[in-house]
């Protein structure tokens, strides 16, 4: 390892309360973006670790041990659990920082925080969401009744390792399910360590389980396993795709899936006076996380009498972000996850400058000489509506400003997108706010201010964006759970 980490590092796979070698002994690196070098070997799981995972989790939610507990005893543990992982959460956001290349800053201050705050959250709710009665005639009654699922396959990404996992893993043990988890190959060590203080808190054995290994290995065992019942996934559109024909190709399970996106963010004349305030806000949606974000606000559209002054604006404020070692904590953007992204993004660069587009800051690699894989942060002028690095997701520090003249064109060109998860309009006008909000495609629509919303709102979104469910608010237990009805005829 070339970086040091917390004193427990587990790499190996976690099956039915135990940390076990692969089936077949395979391995793969794990690797430092901010250095390029080797950081640890990880078990790499295949389709036979997939089975006996799957088979411990079926075999424990099958006895009883986590379905069948009461609700309060349920949430006593869930508790510790987050318990556990605050008192735990400078390890587990060292090895986030580290593995995924994610500013320290971020780590400690947000994901962290949230990851705690969101477990708390659903083990909170347990006891308090209830079934109905329908309304019936004298004869009958009519319950209905919500169950877990059963075993819950979950993959998710390396951008936000336990963030994201926990947006899903939290409404999975609160319903009652057992889980599989495939994490993300780029980044594992969390999840793994998360393993841990999962069974001191009381979570019994099959009940949580840890797969690591390449994607079109082990999740794609797990997206075809005939005994799991949903498959709760974050990704790209692309790998998407596979999980919904692993579904056609197995039993049909249940397939949720968070997407990509290409959020537009709108700012209309009426912000002509706090230019300086909005090109803040939409830097940290644009880069946070080096623009790795699927909500990321890549495309900004601008009215076209405030434009030349807002790309003045922000260009300043991007030119002003730090680019370093993300164990820095004034490092505002740290490095891209592996060598590929390094190329895509600046691939995408490239072919914007050759049509015309003008990089006003940013667009070249940084720290070349650490080894690490940097871009600094990028903002580009000129683009036309057909233009790839418009359309595409970049996921990258980049972000595109495009100008219009009135409202409808506005609207247009938000929706010219074969995505829709996020957005956010800029406007001091109430109707304007609002009408501007219903018209735009997207799962969430933030108004003066870029935003995913919090766990108490349901976040997901719209066409190649995702659908299937919900992650956060209430609305998550409804992709956890069976809806059940008891119709009970009575005696006269």
């Amino acid at each position: 390892m070339t970086t040091p980490l917390p004193q427990i590092v587990r790499t190996r796979i976690y099956i039915d309360g135990e940390f076990v070698d692969a089936i077949d002994g395979q391995t793969f690196e794990t690797f430092e973006p901010a250095t390029g070098q080797v950081l640890a070997t990880v078990a790499a799981g295949a389709a036979a670790d997939i089975d006996a995972a799957v088979a411990a989790a079926r075999r424990s939610f099958d006895e009883g041990s986590w379905s069948r507990i009461a609700p309060v005893e349920r949430k006593a543990i869930l508790l510790q659990f987050a318990t556990l992982i605050e008192a735990n959460a400078a390890d587990l956001a060292l090895f986030d920082a580290v593995e995924a290349g994610k500013p320290i800053a971020d780590t400690e201050d947000g994901d962290l925080p949230d990851v705690v705050s969101t477990l708390r959250w659903y083990a909170e709710a347990i006891d308090k969401v209830f079934g109905k009665v329908s309304p019936t005639g004298e004869g009958n009654l009519g319950l209905i009744v919500t169950e877990p699922v059963g075993v819950v396959g979950i993959v998710v990404p390396w951008n936000f390792p336990l963030a994201v996992l926990m947006l899903k893993l939290a409404p999975a043990l609160a319903a009652g399910n057992s889980v599989v988890i495939k994490p993300p190959e780029l980044a594992s060590l969390s999840t793994l360590r998360l393993a841990d203080l999962a069974a001191e808190a009381g979570i019994p054995a099959g009940v949580f389980n840890v797969v690591p290994g390449l994607g079109h290995i082990a999740g794609k065992a797990l997206g075809l396993h005939d005994d799991v019942d949903v498959i709760a996934f974050t990704g790209s559109t692309e790998v998407g795709r596979y999980f919904l024909e692993y579904s056609a190709q197995s039993n049909l399970k249940q397939v949720v899936l968070e997407l990509g996106g290409k959020s537009p963010q709108i700012v209309t004349a009426s912000m002509a006076g706090e230019l300086e305030r909005v090109a803040a806000d939409l830097s940290q949606a644009a880069f946070w996380n080096s623009g790795q974000n699927c909500t990321a606000g890549s495309r900004i559209l601008v009215d076209n009498s405030i434009k030349a002054e807002f790309v003045a604006a922000l260009a300043k404020i991007a030119s002003g972000l730090t680019v370093g070692n993300p164990l820095d904590r004034e490092a505002r953007l740290g490095p891209l996850i592996e060598p590929a992204a390094l190329e895509r993004v600046l691939g995408f660069i490239r072919e914007a400058q050759d049509a015309g587009a003008t990089v006003v800051t940013g667009g070249t690699r940084l720290h070349e000489e650490s080894g690490g894989w940097f871009v600094g942060a990028t903002v580009i002028d000129d683009v036309t509506e057909d233009a790839r690095i418009v359309r595409d997701e970049i996921f990258g520090p980049v972000v595109t400003v495009m100008g219009f003249d009135t409202e409808a064109d506005a609207i247009r060109i938000a929706n010219d997108t074969k995505y829709g998860l996020d957005a956010t309009v800029w406007t001091r006008d109430l109707d304007q706010a609002f009408r501007m909000a219903r018209a735009i495609r997207a799962g969430t629509v933030a108004i003066n201010g870029y935003s995913e919303g919090d766990v108490t709102t349901p976040f997901g979104g719209y066409r190649t964006s995702g659908f299937g469910g919900r992650d956060k608010g209430l609305e998550a237990f409804a992709q956890y759970t069976e809806v059940k009805t008891i119709w009970l005829t009575l005696n006269p």
